[in-house]
């Protein structure tokens, strides 16, 4: 049954900065025992990160349902996290999260999104996978394995 409340985005504003580190620490408590320690995202400090990055929050009504952190680079938009609650999973908040990046980009003239991720998350390498990212190298990073993913935009973007 569909929700009677519609989803809405709204860029983030100082007093988000709790309720980003509620929803970001929550989203990625389920990789704590997968990687055997919290995931970076869980000990950013939001109020700085606020200052520094675009955030956009989904909200049906009042409540944050996920979130996009962007850094707009000189050659592309940087998608520095996603977090969707785990209440809010499986409603494709994570695919509208990408799709606004990609406008983003677009108005932007970025021809290209990038974005990194732990290699033990399958599901997200899948998300990112289905959405046309491709991955360009792998590293080690704290005894695990960092994937870096891009995706390149059509002609519309890009043009400096």
């Amino acid at each position: 049954m569909a929700h009677p409340l519609p989803i809405t985005l709204h860029r983030a504003m100082a007093e988000d900065a709790a309720t980003i580190r509620d929803v970001t620490r929550a989203a990625y408590a389920r990789w704590v025992p997968v990687i055997g320690r919290e995931p970076l995202p869980m000990a950013v400090d939001y109020d700085q990160a606020l200052r520094e990055h675009r955030f956009d929050l989904l909200r049906r009504g009042g409540e944050t349902l996920a979130l996009i952190e962007t850094m707009l680079r000189e050659d592309h938009l940087w998608i520095e996290n996603i977090a969707v609650r785990p209440d809010a999973q499986g409603q494709g908040l994570g695919r509208m999260l990408l799709d606004h990046a990609e406008a983003m980009a677009d108005e932007s003239r970025r021809a290209e999104l990038r974005l990194l991720t732990n290699a033990a998350f399958g599901s997200n390498v899948a998300l990112y996978q289905r959405h046309g990212y491709i991955v360009t190298a792998r590293e080690a990073f704290r005894g695990g394995v960092t994937v870096h993913m891009r995706k390149r935009l059509g002609t519309g973007g890009g043009r400096v």
